[in-house]
């Protein structure tokens, strides 16, 4: 049985070596040398005897992956393209982690006897050779947009603060005069947008209704690139205008309708003694009385109240594109508030009221809203309606 265990136990581990070697192998027949290097490392590290096989992998997917690096970082710099900078640093950054993660395990020899060689190059200078030019790059670039965005380009002007943080993210913090051109290229590249209402309906509005309308959210309007004013401010350039116009409002007048119905139903109530043909009462096989269920038709005479008003406002908001003094969106929005009320009292049996008319009785007639109440409702109800639509407006860059 022990014997069994330990044949088991050593093909095992046969297994697991075999398979560990075609892992690696795997990763390096695939280019992946990187991932090779990762596996072999982890197989090396810590152990005093170290596997001829994980040195002779790690050193040849280090040696092909840094010819493969080094040959590309030659192609680039040859091409003599300043974009070509980032991707420079990004292998050169490559190059340092892959060199950091051999350096701690040198010299590097195997148990029998293995001595592997890893040729470094001098990698913090050429690294700070390459960040300094990716980050020229991209501090002229940004200087390039910047100058679009001055000439009303804001596309460009966004463009250029992307620029200017990667260059904080990936290169440097402090740089030059980054942070002034990156408040520039803000400014340049955010629309400002004036909105405001108008009313074209010949109607009297209330004074609740354009402070109902006007408070729509500005931190719900406002993204990165587009800020919302509700009223103008000098020293702004605005560079669109969304204006609300009211075109009709139309209140209806105030109506009561009143309906009178009967609500009918049969019943059971109480029972009655079943008949022979002689007209006595009829007896069945036990000598009981036999009876059965009375039904009886109940009513109740319904007066029902109907109340309503309604009050219906449209409009259209367009966009005004300031810069170029044109009209570029317009679209129509409306919204309708209903008032309606139910009232009803019954006479007769209460047992014969359907549900629906259950619910209404006991209401009683309600005031009519006023129309300045109705109109304020209107506003607030197209409010989410408006703000959805200057959100996601396309006419607005």
């Amino acid at each position: 049985m022990n014997t069994g265990i330990r044949l088991l136990a050593n093909l095992f581990l046969l297994s697991f070596v075999l398979t560990a070697c075609h892992t690696a192998q795997k990763f390096a027949e695939s280019g992946d040398y990187d991932s090779a290097i990762d596996f072999c490392v982890r197989k090396l590290q810590g152990k005093s005897k170290k596997k001829t096989e994980y040195v002779q992998g790690l050193e040849v997917a280090f040696q092909k992956a840094q010819a493969r690096d080094l040959d590309a970082i030659d192609h680039l710099v040859a091409e003599n393209r300043p974009e070509n900078w980032e991707r420079v640093n990004a292998i050169h950054r490559n190059i340092r982690d892959r060199q950091n993660k051999v350096t701690p395990l040198m010299p590097l020899q195997s148990k029998d006897g293995y001595a592997a060689r890893f040729e470094l190059v001098d990698i913090a200078r050429l690294e700070s050779e390459s960040r300094q030019k990716a980050a020229d790059h991209l501090y002229n670039q940004a200087k390039e947009l910047i100058a679009k965005g001055e000439r009303g380009d804001k596309l460009a002007a966004r463009d250029a603060y992307y620029a200017l943080c990667d260059l904080e993210s990936h290169y440097y913090r402090d740089y030059k005069d980054k942070n002034e051109l990156m408040a520039t290229a803000r400014n340049l590249g955010t629309s400002y947008i004036l909105f405001e209402m108008k009313n074209q309906s010949n109607t009297v509005l209330p004074r609740q209704f354009a402070e109902r309308l006007m408070n729509i959210g500005k931190q719900d309007l406002d993204s990165d690139w587009k800020e919302y004013f509700f009223e103008e401010k000098s020293g702004v350039q605005y560079d669109y205008k969304a204006t609300f116009k009211v075109r009709n409002i139309d209140i209806s007048p105030e109506r009561v309708n009143e309906r009178n119905y009967i609500d009918e139903k049969e019943i059971e109530d109480g029972f009655e003694y079943v008949l022979d043909a002689k007209g006595n009462v009829l007896k069945d096989s036990l000598g009981n009385d036999v009876k059965r269920p009375r039904y009886v038709r109940i009513r109740a005479n319904v007066v029902e109240v109907y109340q309503t008003k309604a009050a219906r406002l449209t409009g259209y908001v367009e966009i005004y594109d300031l810069s170029r003094k044109v009209l570029m969106d317009t679209r129509d929005m409306g919204t309708e508030v209903l008032f309606e009320n139910y009232a009803s009292t019954f006479s007769g049996d209460e047992r014969a009221l359907s549900r629906d008319s259950r619910l209404r009785i006991g209401n009683r007639p309600l005031p009519f809203p006023a129309d300045e109440d109705m109109l304020v409702q209107a506003a607030e109800r197209i409010k989410p309606n408006l703000r959805d639509e200057l959100r996601r407006n396309r006419a607005i860059l």
